[in-house]
C-alpha cells in the first residue's frame, strides 16, 4: 500500500477510538476471567484500560497501513479455573464485543443528544457548515462509533481465534463442539486471512455493521 494514500486526518481521529475499544475490548476479556476465578490476566497485567498492556505494535501498524485488519495481544486464560470450561469460555468470548457494542451505545446517546439539541445537525454535516471544531468533535464520537461496532461485529465471526468461535463452542453440543477445536491449530487463521486478502471479509462484514449501526441510530 502507498502510504501516501493513507488519510492522516482520519487516521488521527480513528487512532485514540482504536486504541480506546481495543483496550476496553481486552479488558472486559480479562475482567470476566477474573470474577470467574481466574488470576491469569491480573498477574499478567491485562485488568487495565491502559492501551499500552494490550496494543500489540505489529497489529497496530497492520491495522494503520491496511485500514481493515488488525489485532491486539489476546488475553491468556486458564479455564481450569472455571467451574465450566466450555461456559466460562463462552462468557469471557462474549465479554469482548458485549463491551464494544455497550461504547457504541453510549456514544450514540451523545449523537443523539446532539441532534436533540440542533434538528439540523445532519443537514449542516452534509453541507460541510458545522464549523471546525465542532466537525473534529463529531469526526472522533462518529469513529469511536463505528470503531466500536466494527470490532464486535468482526469479533462475533465464528471462526478461530475469534470471540465468535469460543461463543459459537460454548452454544454447541459437546460432541460438535470439536469441530471449533479443530480450527483452533491455525486453520481459522488461514481462513481468516483468505477472507481478508481476498476481500470476502468486507463483504461479510459490510452488512452486518450497517445492520447494526441502523438500529444504534434509528429514529434520528
Amino acid at each position: 500500500m502507498n502510504f501516501m494514500n493513507i488519510d492522516l486526518y482520519g487516521l488521527i481521529l480513528a487512532l485514540p477510538a482504536i486504541l480506546l475499544a481495543l483496550s476496553v475490548h481486552e479488558y472486559s476479556h480479562g475482567k470476566v476471567a477474573s470474577i470467574l476465578g481466574d488470576p491469569t490476566p491480573g498477574f499478567m497485567g491485562r485488568l487495565t484500560l491502559d492501551p499500552r498492556a494490550h496494543i500489540d505494535p505489529f497489529g497496530l501498524l497492520f491495522l494503520i497501513i491496511t485500514q481493515r485488519f488488525g489485532w491486539a495481544k489476546p488475553v491468556i486464560v486458564n479455564p481450569d479455573y472455571f467451574k465450566d470450561r466450555r461456559k466460562g469460555m463462552m462468557l469471557v468470548g462474549l465479554a469482548g464485543p458485549v463491551s464494544n457494542l455497550i461504547l457504541a451505545f453510549l456514544v450514540s446517546l451523545i449523537l443523539r443528544v446532539w441532534a436533540w439539541a440542533d434538528p439540523y445537525l445532519w443537514v449542516k454535516l452534509y453541507r460541510g457548515i458545522l464549523g471546525s471544531y465542532p466537525q473534529i468533535f463529531f469526526d472522533l464520537l462518529w469513529n469511536m462509533f463505528l470503531i466500536n461496532i466494527s470490532l464486535a461485529v468482526f469479533n462475533l465471526l465464528p471462526i478461530p481465534p475469534l470471540d465468535g468461535s469460543k461463543i459459537l463452542a460454548g452454544i454447541l453440543p459437546r460432541k460438535h463442539a470439536h469441530f471449533i477445536d479443530n480450527l483452533e491449530g491455525g486453520l481459522g487463521m488461514v481462513i481468516l486471512l483468505f477472507l481478508v486478502m481476498t476481500n470476502m471479509l468486507g463483504t461479510i462484514l459490510y452488512p452486518l455493521i450497517n445492520f447494526v449501526r441502523g438500529i444504534f441510530l434509528m429514529g434520528m
